[in-house]
């Protein structure tokens, strides 16, 4: 299977999306000025215990408080609280060394919130959830530092492997290995990546894990919470990190920032495969240019179709996704129904898996299917489900068809469910059911074009328009086009852009800024209405 990355960096936010033999099987969207994203550190402060729930709502600079588990703090609670009170005390002249410390016992795992936790008291938190809907972030007081090859645990002492890690030697040798390298009271999980990895390679990245942890906690003496610690990486690194593979030919970027920190991290994992990272130079953009934006057009919404004219309905809600399975007109259907059931199934579960890794549907779903009679058909589409949901990240459990034909699956929920609104806004009258002549759009590209170079005096530009729009502006040998072009001057460009609606327009300069011609217009208008006042005042004089 070949693998791409391609990230689409914007002023506003960062879009990644991964395709499979050109197949789009996951996206994600990440505001630049986004916050509380998963595996970041913060210094926080206890603001109410909840004994009913056996939690604690816990201030770290959200405008909803995050919400603290009893279970979630850790079975080695005791000894985090120990050492951050040492770390947190002015007095101490040095930070104290975990290494250095002796692990107290387990706290009890059918204690009380109230037990361990006071109102006001200072913690180091991580963020195990991101805010969803109306609720804050979900943290956790077991810290835990991922990398390519491990997952580093203060205040514990165990090592776990991976069970994707088949064979015993290599398991042994891994294992061997860390507990040679890791340091006293730090604990290790040994990720899939790591089989095969030399000594000098995991070292490597034990040593700067650690070193996140030190400056964390050196943050930590002089900061007040709520205060930022440790920043997860960028969500383009973190995804990479996640799922990066020998099967990725090219990654792709449109930003000269985020193109060296890509570079710089794949350099650091596979030296051999720094070439595969590339910078996108195109005149379209880039997610039309690998046929992404049309995917996605394709993919969200209510109904998605597949094979053969069948269909599915997701409609979400705020506990549970429901999926129903449709047949639709299909005209390739067989004379028999339960093999035609049978078959609309199967290609319905690829496309539901692919969906919930796509939408990154997390909670309960549950999948209405067309009735089988027959119980091999039942366990053979079961079986087929759990096969196309093995490449699937996120932890998740799935469970037979039950009589009524239902699957339930539960899914690892830790970032709100991507809902991307495929239908577009008229951006003409906006609601009122009522727009101007199309043929007269021209003419106001032109206005715009008139206006950007005669009085802003800005010369080199794109203007991106619909697709078709673009065609009908280049059509023929001496098109509206060429004329404008010797008319205006040579260096603006008129481009296609396939997420614009009909009518819809959008200017960029050559910094890679767009240009809101609507405000201008607007302010032009107000210019001339406010002349036009004064005229008539005169006049009347």
């Amino acid at each position: 299977m070949r693998s791409e990355l391609i990230v689409d960096v914007k002023p506003e936010e960062v879009s990644i999306a991964l395709l499979e033999d050109s197949r789009l099987v996951s996206l994600q969207k990440e505001s630049r000025d986004s916050s509380y994203a998963v595996g970041n550190i913060y210094l926080a402060k206890v603001k109410k215990l909840m004994p009913g729930l056996n939690a604690a709502f816990i201030n770290v600079g959200y405008d909803k408080d995050a919400f603290l588990h009893y279970l979630d703090l850790g079975s080695q609670f005791s000894s985090y609280a120990s050492f951050l009170t040492k770390a947190l005390d002015k007095k101490e002249r040095t930070t104290p060394s975990i290494s250095k410390m002796k692990l107290l016992p387990d706290i009890d795992k059918q204690g009380t919130i109230a037990s361990q936790l006071s109102p006001g008291q200072a913690l180091m938190v991580q963020i195990a959830k991101e805010p969803i809907s109306s609720k804050g972030p979900r943290l956790t007081t077991e810290i835990t530092l991922t990398g390519r090859y491990m997952v580093l645990i203060p205040f514990c002492d165990k090592i776990s492997i991976s069970q994707k890690i088949k064979t015993t030697e290599e398991k042994m040798r891994l294992r061997q290995l860390v507990e040679s390298i890791r340091p006293k009271n730090f604990g290790v999980i040994i990720r899939t990546s790591a089989e095969g990895k030399r000594v000098a390679e995991l070292n490597h990245e034990m040593k700067s894990l650690v070193k996140y942890w030190d400056d964390a906690v050196a943050k930590a003496r002089n900061a007040t919470p709520p205060a930022l610690l440790y920043e997860e990486e960028s969500r383009t690194v973190g995804v990479l990190r996640d799922i990066f593979s020998p099967n990725f030919e090219n990654i792709y970027v449109n930003d000269r920032e985020a193109f060296e920190q890509i570079s710089d991290y794949v350099n650091l994992i596979a030296p051999e495969r720094k070439d595969i990272v590339k910078f996108y130079t195109g005149d379209a953009p880039i997610f039309d240019n690998f046929n992404i934006t049309r995917q996605i057009k394709s993919s969200f919404g209510k109904t998605v179709s597949f094979k053969s004219g069948a269909y599915i309905i997701i409609e979400h809600t705020e506990a549970l996704h429901v999926i129903d399975v449709n047949s639709g007109n299909r005209s390739k259907a067989t004379n028999d129904q339960e093999s035609n059931a049978l078959e609309v199934n199967m290609n319905a579960a690829d496309e539901i898996a692919r969906q919930l890794r796509l939408r990154d549907m997390g909670g309960i779903i549950v999948v209405d299917f067309i009735d089988m009679g027959k119980a091999e058909h039942r366990q053979k589409l079961y079986e087929h489900m759990r096969e196309v949901m093995a490449n699937d990240r996120a932890r998740h459990n799935i469970l037979p068809l039950s009589k009524f034909g239902l699957m339930q699956i539960t899914r690892q929920r830790v970032r709100p469910a991507l809902d991307i609104v495929t239908s577009e806004p008229c951006p003409s009258c906006y609601g009122k059911g009522e727009v101007p002549s199309s043929l007269l759009f021209t003419d106001t590209l032109k206005e715009k074009l008139h206006y950007l170079i005669d009085d802003l005096k800005v010369t080199d530009f794109k203007m991106y328009v619909h697709p078709y729009v673009d065609a009908f502006l280049k059509k023929g040998i001496i098109s509206m086009y060429r004329k404008w072009r010797m008319e205006l001057g040579r260096k603006f460009r008129i481009l296609p852009d396939q997420s614009l609606a009909y009518l819809q327009y959008k200017v960029i300069d050559s910094k890679g800024n767009e240009i809101d011609l609507k405000e201008e217009k607007d302010i032009d208008s107000s210019a001339s209405k406010t002349k036009h006042k004064a005229k008539h005042r005169n006049q009347e004089e």
